[in-house]
Order: C-alpha cells, then structure tokens, then sequence
C-alpha cells in the first residue's frame, strides 16, 4: 500500500474518532449518548475513543514500517465492531432517536465507521512488510 494513501488512512481516521466524539456528543456534553450505553460510551469511553484517535494521528507521522500498530487498530476497531453489533441487537434506534437525534445518528453509523477502518487497519497491516526485515 502506497505511503500517501496510508497517510489519508490514518488521518481519516483521527478525525471521525476525535471530531465524531466532539460533534455527535457535543463536547461530552450530550447525555443521550451515555444513557444508551454506559459502559462503553460513558464520557470516559467516549474520551478514549478520542484518544485513540490521537494514536491514529501519531501514527500518521511515523515514517517506517507500521505493521504491528496497524494490527492493534485493526483488533481495537474489531472490539468496537462487535460493541455495536450487540448494542443494536438488544436495543432500538427510534429510541435513542427520540431521545436526541445526533445520539440516534452517532449509534446508527458508529459500528458501520468502524467496520470500515477495521478492514483498512487490517488492509495495513497486511501490506506492510515484516518488521525484521
């Protein structure tokens, strides 16, 4: 994979965890996100997410083999995959909808964000060459 297009990669994904959590939850000021699942998407949750998101970006600076960073984020974006896979089979959209509509839009697309850069991590991960090489 071409260095550029991991650059996007990386970047594209800071900025749907950092700016994604900032927006949908109003700066950890809109409640209807945490009271639809407060175990994973309590304020502390939310604000890891925005950290990893960090993480992303680092990486993004980084000018040598990301292999193995890469396989993290892929598992990492696995782990919020299945989150929302169960969060929306026990629960209802129109609810959380009802409830606040950037709640609604965050649980509707957040699983389906992840899914997407989960197969770009792994994508990554993939084409990287082995790290003792």
């Amino acid at each position: 994979m071409h260095a550029k297009t991991i650059k996007f990669g990386l970047f594209a994904a800071a900025a749907m965890n950092i700016g994604g959590v900032l927006i949908f939850s109003r700066a950890f000021t809109n409640t209807a996100i945490n009271d639809a699942d407060p175990v994973v998407m309590s304020n502390f949750g939310l604000l890891m997410i925005a950290v990893w998101g960090l993480a992303y970006l680092s990486t993004a600076f980084i000018h040598s083999n990301i292999k193995w960073l890469a396989g993290a984020f892929a598992i990492e974006k696995l782990v919020y995959v299945v989150a929302w896979i169960n969060w929306v089979s026990g629960n209802s959209l129109s609810t959380v909808y009802d409830a606040d509509l950037f709640a609604g839009a965050f649980y509707t697309i957040y699983g389906l964000n992840d899914f997407v850069f989960m197969i770009f991590f792994a994508w990554v991960f993939t084409s990287q060459r082995n790290a003792h090489q």
